[in-house]
């Protein structure tokens, strides 16, 4: 919400987040329950020209600039060896933690997390899911299907149970200036009502 009241860029949003993340930090419970649940948060920001993803460890970050195609998160980081930008010390403190020994390619969501991004778009979940569903549209995707892909239960994506999507959230960015940006905005706990 910060990057979108204080920047008129994507790039500077992302500017913003991190300059934000760095200040203070994060974390918080991400539940109401008394059940301490956290995670570090990932962002999708994009403008009428770019389209940046923001992945967060902790203090520690990294941003891929899209360069077409799709591309989706999903409560996982999935940045891997494309990085455009990243924390000043992002490297540094991850050898020394003994996560990577710098003489291998830099894999930040290998590096920084547990999951094995070899099989990050192959296995059952969510962001392989995403991923499907998304690359089954690649250039036809309109508003009405990225709401059917945010509605899709049986993927995942739309959850219900313990955890249950809050929301969801699909914006039209024309490049011609002179079209309006329309933004949806679902209603109700559960997209698909």
């Amino acid at each position: 919400r910060l990057g979108l009241e204080r920047a008129d860029t994507a790039e500077k949003a992302l500017t913003v987040i991190v300059d934000l993340l760095e200040k203070y930090g994060q974390g918080g419970n991400c539940m109401e329950s008394h059940m301490a649940f956290t995670y570090h948060n990932s962002f999708l920001i994009a403008d009428r020209k770019e389209a940046w993803v923001l992945e967060t460890s902790g203090k520690y970050w990294a941003a891929e600039k899209v360069e077409g195609g799709v591309r989706n998160i999903s409560n996982q980081l999935s940045i891997t060896t494309k990085i455009d930008k990243e924390h000043p010390e992002l490297k540094e403190y991850a050898k020394s933690k003994g996560w990577w020994d710098g003489k291998k390619e830099f894999d930040f969501a290998a590096t920084y997390s547990y999951v094995n991004t070899a099989r990050m778009t192959t296995s059952r979940g969510r962001y392989c899911e995403g991923y499907k569903l998304l690359n089954k549209h690649k250039g036809s995707i309109t508003s009405e299907i990225m709401m059917e892909i945010l509605r899709d239960k049986e993927s995942g994506i739309n959850m219900e149970g313990g955890f249950m999507t809050t929301g969801s959230m699909v914006s039209v960015l024309p490049q011609q200036p002179n079209l309006p940006c329309i933004h949806f905005f679902t209603g109700t706990p559960d997209p698909s009502r």
